[in-house]
């Protein structure tokens, strides 16, 4: 292999590592106590099945679908719309449900 092939293998391996970080470090929670803190904290609004209530409270089913983990654990600390800020929440527990809405 030419120097010139191997930095650009180089290259593309550290683009491919840097881009899964984000993604790598969702899978640091625990999904199985996430869903003991969803179950505490989530289903009065969200429900047990995470249907949500349409028009007030938005459904979670697929949420890892259509938001990156980062997003998910900006939503649970910070809140939005009706839904409260959980900042009575570990970092450990936020990665613990949002594993477990990332299933």
């Amino acid at each position: 292999m030419h120097a010139k092939e191997f930095r650009l293998k180089a290259f593309l391996t550290a683009v491919v590592l840097v881009a899964a970080l984000p993604f790598a470090a969702a899978a640091t929670g625990d999904p199985a106590a996430g869903a003991k803190i969803y179950e505490a904290n989530c289903t009065a609004c969200h429900g047990a099945n995470r249907a949500g209530v349409p028009g007030t409270f938005p459904a979670l089913v697929d949420v890892g679908k259509r938001l990156p983990p980062e997003q998910i654990k900006d939503r649970i600390r910070q809140g939005g719309g009706l839904m409260p800020p959980f900042s009575q929440l570990s970092a450990q527990e936020v990665d613990d449900l949002a594993s477990f809405l990332q299933q």
